[in-house]
């Protein structure tokens, strides 16, 4: 009883997990930058003056492999990665088969296209989380990128609540962080992550792969070890788009 009376932003794991979800929401936005607009001159240099950090996370293997790419860069660098995202994220010059192209619907669906299930899902959660993106977008919803962004505010709402010494939203911003990523994330990412060592041709591309298995990997461990700490159970409940929900009541 005495634990609760201490203000969540003095508790010890909660200031470990305030600082989890700072790196979180800059890691996301980062990730989400590479999957959304090619790279421009000035992050190429950036990219190449990243130091790893030498932790040996896959996210830090990621970044090794893109220094060392780098580090052999040229005048045409930055157009032989535009040239790569092009072709493995847009199509471009492939008309017989699907390269990697980063949305959910892709690989979740069984005829393989935009538009799905998952691109109604991810709406679904961004409305419940209060969110929508612009009227004028024309970007299927449940663009990676769209994805990580939204999980970066996610992480930047519980860190709100923790200054705000409300126990009850943090539960439910995470409780929902977590039900996008187990709903959202973790079910087609690894296969998007194949797809994308398939057909990249740089190993830029390749080690943006990885990173994304990092996160990955990075957000399974803060999900399990934030999930005891908030006490918030097993089950992990889905959002479900309005209609599919008054069609299973109906069923």
């Amino acid at each position: 009883m005495e634990e609760m009376t201490i203000p969540l932003c003095e508790r010890a794991e909660v200031r470990e997990m305030r600082a989890a979800n700072d790196a979180r929401a800059a890691f996301a936005r980062f990730l989400a930058s590479l999957f959304l607009y090619e790279l421009t001159d000035d992050q190429v240099e950036a990219f190449a003056a990243v130091e790893p950090a030498g932790d040996g996370s896959t996210i830090d293997e990621g970044l090794a492999v893109i220094r060392e790419y780098l580090r052999h860069r040229h005048g045409g660098t930055r157009q032989e990665l535009a040239v790569d995202y092009a072709r493995v994220f847009l199509g471009a010059g492939s008309y017989d088969r699907i390269l990697a192209p980063p949305y959910e619907s892709v690989f979740t669906s069984e005829e393989r296209i935009l538009m799905q299930d998952a691109r109604d899902g991810a709406v679904s959660y961004y409305r419940r989380g209060g969110l929508d993106l612009p009227a004028d977008n024309t970007t299927p919803e449940d663009h990676l990128g769209f994805e990580l962004q939204f999980v970066a505010e996610l992480a930047d709402r519980a860190n709100a609540a923790i200054a705000a010494d409300d126990a009850g939203a943090l539960t439910e911003v995470v409780d929902l962080g977590r039900s996008f990523f187990v709903h959202h994330q973790a079910n087609w990412l690894p296969a998007f992550c194949d797809a994308v060592d398939e057909f990249a041709q740089t190993d830029f591309y390749r080690a943006v792969a990885t990173m994304t298995r990092g996160y990955v990997e990075s957000e399974s461990a803060f999900f399990a070890e934030i999930t005891e700490l908030l006490d918030l159970g097993d089950a992990v409940e889905e959002v479900r788009p309005s209609w599919a929900a008054e069609g299973e009541a109906a069923s």
